[in-house]
């Protein structure tokens, strides 16, 4: 009895012992082996659904709170590469454009004024809701490097003025030579298109400044609440209704492509302009047409491209005549901070011309 008692208890132990064994063997394969992969195959199947989920917001903060670390400048870099915002779920209300142009023209006013003729075409990844456009004109950098943040509105665009003392009059200067053309859908889904053409753009008075900017109303990640009597100066805000340009029986209910046509006088001894993205842009070309910079018998210029991109098609050279610059192939992505600039100097030495190579 003894025995049998022993031998049945002998072979609990034995079953219990490998139970254990089994179940330490099978815990250890999924710690170093299973979980890996279960993990995997649970992010490559539920991962683009979850994020898909989520407002793009929150999946870029979370991402880059996990590469930089919390901080409240990060809040610049989601809004630069969202184009905006991105609280809304499904991407709603971003302003992404896929395809984009740029054609830039420098006519001499004089030997010290030229007027640089910009037309700027977007084609949106969604078609943007809302009828609003927005142009910001400032000569103060601090403004220009924080409006794409700032701004609540989809549609706009900045124009920067270097020289204070030239503010006033290259932003009167530009407010008469502004056309713009879009093509849109109504609201009752169907599409139309209206060609650039000028139209009324209001001033927007200081104190409804912070309906257009944050940074007037709250501080915005690093910087501080700005006061809109601190910029009465270097800031004017104009808005317009693009409904304006829509046909008389029916309404404009979102815009898929818009193209803005218009003129600033710069000073010629700065000796550079740019363009820079206002959101995130595909940028397919950019045409510099130079050779108006010329006055009478003056010297000739040269010039030399300069891109500040991830990466794109120009292939950054020397010194050039202006019908070497014409047309440069982007083919990349530019986001707020991104463009391309042209340089230009007096062509005082005869050397300077054959091929580019030489000169700095």
């Amino acid at each position: 009895m003894v025995l049998t008692v022993a031998v049945a208890l002998a072979a609990i132990g034995a079953a219990f012992l490998t139970v254990a064994l089994a179940a330490v063997l099978l815990y250890v394969a999924y710690r170093r082996v299973l979980r890996r992969h279960l993990v995997d195959e649970l992010v490559r199947l539920a991962g683009p659904w979850v994020v898909q989920a989520l407002p793009p917001q929150q999946v870029m903060t979370t991402l880059l709170s996990t590469i930089y670390g919390d901080g409240e400048a990060n809040h610049d870099v989601v809004a630069g590469v969202l184009g905006g915002e991105g609280a809304d779920f499904h991407g709603t209300g971003l302003t992404i454009s896929t395809h984009t142009t740029v054609d830039y023209e420098l006519q001499a006013v004089d030997h010290h004024i030229y007027g640089l003729l910009s037309t700027v075409t977007y084609s949106f990844k969604e078609n943007v809701a809302g009828h609003r456009f927005v142009i910001f004109a400032m000569c103060d950098p601090v403004l220009r490097d924080s409006i794409t943040v700032a701004c609540r509105l989809p549609l706009f665009e900045a124009w920067f003025v270097p020289d204070p003392s030239l503010f006033e009059k290259s932003v009167d200067s530009m407010l008469s030579s502004v056309q713009i053309g879009i093509r849109y859908t109504d609201l009752g889904g169907a599409c139309h298109d209206a060609e650039s053409s000028k139209i009324e753009l209001m001033e927007v008075g200081y104190r409804d400044w912070p309906e257009f900017l944050t940074f007037f109303r709250e501080p915005l990640g690093t910087m501080p609440r700005l006061s809109p009597v601190d910029y009465m100066d270097t800031l004017r805000i104009f808005e317009c209704d693009l409904g304006e340009l829509a046909h008389v029986d029916h309404a404009v209910g979102s815009v898929e492509n818009l193209s803005l046509r218009s003129t600033t006088l710069q000073r010629v001894d700065e000796g550079f302009c740019y363009w820079q993205a206002p959101y995130p842009c595909y940028v397919e070309r950019i045409t510099f047409a130079a050779a108006g910079l010329t006055v009478d018998d003056d010297p000739s210029w040269v010039f030399r491209v300069v891109p500040f991109t991830f990466r794109s098609a120009i292939a950054p050279g020397g010194w050039t005549p202006a019908d070497d610059v014409r047309d440069l192939c982007v083919r990349s992505w530019l986001l707020p901070g991104h463009g391309v600039a042209l340089l230009w100097k007096r062509n005082v030495d005869d050397h300077l011309i054959p091929g580019g190579s030489h000169g700095t």
